[in-house]
């Protein structure tokens, strides 16, 4: 496993600020910690973020709506401008370009690396999960929400229907390309 000093990249070593996205269930928070480990940076599930009361609707199996989010990912942005000197990964599901410009707009550095796979192999994981709030019965509200990355935003889609090995190393190139220019 190559250290940060050994891949180069983008002359911000050890201060990435990058959010892992995607639907719940795929794989957020496992490859966030992976990454964060080999950029050796702090990790932060944004799940810790969000405030009582989402917290509370989603395990009522209620989607959050628009107004819901908007403090989170604030907040999210927020968290990642406190890292900016050091890095960090978070996972946070960013599902939509709305959301991801919402944080970008608090700090643009960031990097998002949005993972996706098929409705049948995110299902089947969640179904494997146990003690999470997120039901399953929520996974085709988040799919349909899901926008991938444009080509004007920085970061890559990544699909999960893969070794995690493979998938962290997807995301490290794509960490290695850094933010677009603005």
């Amino acid at each position: 496993m190559a250290t940060i000093g050994e891949i180069g990249g983008n002359g911000n070593a050890g201060r990435e600020l990058v959010i892992v996205g995607g639907v719940s269930g795929s794989g957020k928070s496992t490859v966030g910690a992976l990454l964060a480990q080999r950029l050796e940076v702090p990790f932060i599930d944004a799940d810790s973020l969000h405030p009582e009361a989402n917290v509370a609707k989603m395990a009522a199996g209620l989607p959050l709506d628009d107004i819901d989010r908007e403090p989170w990912l604030v907040r999210i942005g927020e968290v990642l401008a406190e890292h900016a000197d050091g890095g960090l990964v978070l996972a946070c599901s960013a599902l939509r370009r709305t959301y991801r410009n919402t944080i970008r707009a608090v700090e643009p550095s960031t990097v998002f690396v949005t993972l996706s796979g098929s409705r049948e192999l995110i299902a089947a994981r969640m179904n494997a999960r146990a003690d999470h709030f997120m039901p399953a019965s929520l996974l085709d509200s988040q799919l349909a929400a899901f926008e991938p990355l444009e080509a004007d935003e920085s970061g890559a889609d990544i699909d999960v229907d893969a070794h995690i090995d493979d998938i962290v190393d997807a995301a490290m190139n794509v960490v290695r390309q850094g933010p677009a220019p603005a």
